[in-house]
């Protein structure tokens, strides 16, 4: 995809990561951590972290990819949300182990709870 085409569904200033953070609820799972907050706009907005404790570069530049792409792939991404994904060490272990699929079910379950729990 070009480069233009990704640009509009995401969070990339740390002020938004923050925002996000300390205003927007979180589920969290043995590997994952997603915050959910409102936003003003129509379209699920996602913002992606993956520390250095997860792996050297190529890990996290892997699945920093293969978690906006799970986030893409899900049947009902949370309109007027912006959602921050933590990974946590031992994620790229259990995709590898489990399969995309599985994350693409780990990521709407997680989406899905803290999206809730903003909303409210």
């Amino acid at each position: 995809m070009p480069s233009g085409a990704h640009g509009r569904g995401r969070l990339t200033r740390s002020a938004e990561f923050d925002a996000v953070y300390r205003r927007g609820r979180s589920a969290s799972s043995r590997h994952l951590v997603a915050y959910a907050f409102p936003n003003e706009a129509d379209e699920a907005r996602l913002g992606v972290a993956v520390s250095r404790k997860v792996g050297g570069a190529v890990v996290r530049n892997r699945l920093k990819r293969q978690l906006r792409e799970a986030f893409a792939a899900l049947p009902a991404a949370p309109a007027g949300m912006d959602v921050v994904l933590v990974a946590r060490p031992g994620l790229d272990a259990a995709v590898d182990q489990q399969g995309f699929e599985w994350l693409i079910g780990e990521i709407g379950d997680l989406v899905a709870q803290s999206a809730q729990a903003a909303a409210a």
